[in-house]
């Protein structure tokens, strides 16, 4: 299937690795070319050395929490390539920790970074999006049903999947798609420290194989791929859904 990504032009925040990283790796091979950013520009220059340098990417370091990051996205990708299709907003995973063992500080971080981050880089980039652009969050199978100790997330990610859903409600007159996708256990580093504080990590990753109907944990280009369709003009009819990429390991219909 050609997904009809040549050209387009895709703004990608935590996409130095893990799962960001993995869907500009597939958009890029799908002929797209991105703006990547993330918190470390060590990590920011490699990453985008590695999806072909500034032909087809171009790296920014920023944070989310700060008000500036999305305008700086938006004007790096019609600077340097001349044009917006869509963006995907990926945060980094919240500290873990039950809903009631975690402080008010972490609380107030990760409320700034991962929710009003991502609601701020929503409404900026689908200001400059043409008919026809797209907008994806990573969000989490817990937008649907709690993780154990991870109870920032259990408490931030469904307000945004409501989110999500009420601006494609906004932004669908314009021709402008929103998606949640809400990927399960990825080996990303993120899984594999979550794996770590168990004390065990092969049982603590043998405990959640078993729990996920394909008996094993995903790969990031697995959760990339559906990214980059959804992203993709191949998915036009696609809009105000939250889409898991889990393995079929969330249990409702």
């Amino acid at each position: 299937m050609d997904l009809g990504l040549t050209d387009r032009v895709y703004v990608l925040t935590g996409a130095s690795r893990g799962l960001g990283y993995a869907t500009a790796q597939c958009l890029v091979a799908d002929g797209a070319r991105v703006v990547i950013s993330a918190r470390r520009a060590d990590e920011v220059a490699a990453a985008t050395a590695a999806l072909g340098g500034a032909d087809r990417a171009v790296g920014i370091t920023a944070d989310l929490a700060d008000p500036a990051t999305p305008g700086r996205l938006v004007q790096a990708a019609h600077q340097h390539f001349g044009r917006l299709d869509g963006a995907l907003v990926s945060v980094g995973g919240p500290t873990p920790g039950s809903a009631a063992s975690v402080e008010d500080d972490q609380w107030r971080h990760a409320f700034e970074t991962v929710f009003l981050g991502s609601v701020r880089m929503v409404r900026t980039v689908a200001a400059a999006l043409p008919e026809g652009g797209a907008i994806a969050l990573v969000l989490s199978t817990s937008a649907r049903g709690p993780v154990p100790g991870l109870g920032i997330s259990n408490g931030l990610r469904p307000g945004l999947a409501g989110v999500a859903k009420d601006v494609a409600d906004e932004y669908g007159p314009r021709g402008v798609r929103v998606v949640g996708l809400l990927p399960g256990r990825v080996l990303t580093d993120r899984n594999r420290e979550l794996f770590a504080a168990s004390g065990d990590p092969e049982r603590a990753r043998a405990e959640a194989e078993a729990g996920i109907p394909l008996r094993r944990i995903g790969d990031p280009v697995e959760f990339g791929r559906v990214a980059a369709f959804v992203l993709s003009p191949a998915a036009s009819y696609l809009t105000g859904i939250t889409l898991p990429v889990d393995g079929g390991a969330l249990r409702g219909l």
